[in-house]
């Protein structure tokens, strides 16, 4: 093989890498805009660099990866850890939102990461809850490099030596950082979440349910689809609801300000269902309001995360841009 074909070769399988590098990206930064970034600078650092990579030295994944941590440790440096409106703080009492917080305080969901295809059932469990917004979120808990090593061994499967090699450290100070992610991370551990399936008719009837009740402003019907610990949030503003009886109190008082609106079932992100929140621009057109992302638990739902301004993001998650009024 010639080094012109050799390196072509090795630019094809670099490419077939970009998807598990988004899933890595993610679970490092915990928002979706910031994975675009950091897949596309280490694909560019990758080719720029292929003439370079001995396979002696490592696999290709793992060189990839390595290259990946760096771009995603310098994002990070500095960064305030993200989170759900439930790490915040207590839940809401009232009305009053107070002040919206940043964008950079929050964990978003992953586009482009719906179910993966036939696979293990372990592995797909696995990918599953490490996708799920709680878990991300419970991984913000860790310092960056911490968070890296633990992705590496206990969700991507890479071997201590090779986890060194990613992180540039020896094996003794990678199990040494495992061993406290874990620690952390156990401390940390999310509720438990049905994962998204797109062929499951009960879980697209329980959102449907929710759906024509959401736009009939059917607040009992509201509840009959809520988990008995169901919690409901709304970044960019720390407040958040716990349990049914809160959430159907303000939504009670919110029906007027939510007339009109229109949800639209998107894709499974990761390990949530995603829905559009549209609301009428006054001209016959109903415009992106707000993504919302749930979970599922019981057969229920579990948590809902209603992100206010995400209409820029809506075709990433299989949303239209808008809608005819009806």
């Amino acid at each position: 093989m010639s080094v012109r074909d050799e390196t072509g070769s090795l630019a094809a399988r670099l490419e077939s890498l970009r998807g598990p590098l988004t899933g890595y990206c993610y679970r490092l930064l915990g928002a979706s805009g910031e994975v675009d970034d950091a897949v596309q600078e280490t694909m560019l650092r990758a080719f720029r660099a292929i003439g370079g990579y001995d396979p002696e030295r490592a696999a290709l994944s793992t060189w990839v990866h390595r290259i990946a941590t760096n771009v995603c440790l310098d994002m990070l440096r500095g960064a305030r850890r993200r989170a759900l409106p439930w790490d915040m703080g207590p839940a809401s009492t009232g009305g009053d939102l107070g002040v919206p917080l940043p964008p950079d305080r929050w964990v978003e969901p992953p586009a482009g990461l719906g179910p993966a295809g036939a696979d293990d059932p372990a592995h797909l469990a696995l990918r599953h809850e490490t996708l799920r917004l709680a878990f991300v979120a419970a991984l913000q808990w860790l310092p960056p490099r911490q968070r890296a090593v633990l992705v590496l061994r206990d969700v991507l499967q890479f071997s201590a030596a090779e986890t060194a090699e990613v992180v540039e450290t020896s094996v003794a100070a990678v199990n040494s950082a495992l061993q406290r992610a874990r620690a952390t991370l156990e401390r940390r551990r999310p509720r438990p979440a049905d994962p998204p399936e797109p062929a499951d008719a009960a879980q697209r009837d329980l959102l449907l349910r929710y759906v024509r009740a959401f736009e009939a402003h059917d607040v009992r019907g509201l509840v009959d689809v809520l988990a008995d610990d169901a919690r409901s949030g709304m970044p960019p503003f720390a407040w958040w609801l716990d349990g049914p009886a809160s959430i159907a109190a303000v939504l009670s008082a919110a029906a007027d300000a939510c007339a009109g609106d229109r949800l639209v079932l998107g894709g499974p992100a990761g390990g949530c269902w995603t829905l559009g929140q549209y609301r009428p621009d006054g001209g016959g057109t109903l415009r992106p309001f707000a993504l919302l992302a749930l979970e599922l638990r019981g057969g229920r739902i579990g948590d809902i995360v209603t992100y206010l301004g995400y209409g820029d993001r809506f075709a990433a998650f299989g949303l239209p841009v808008s809608l005819t009024d009806r």
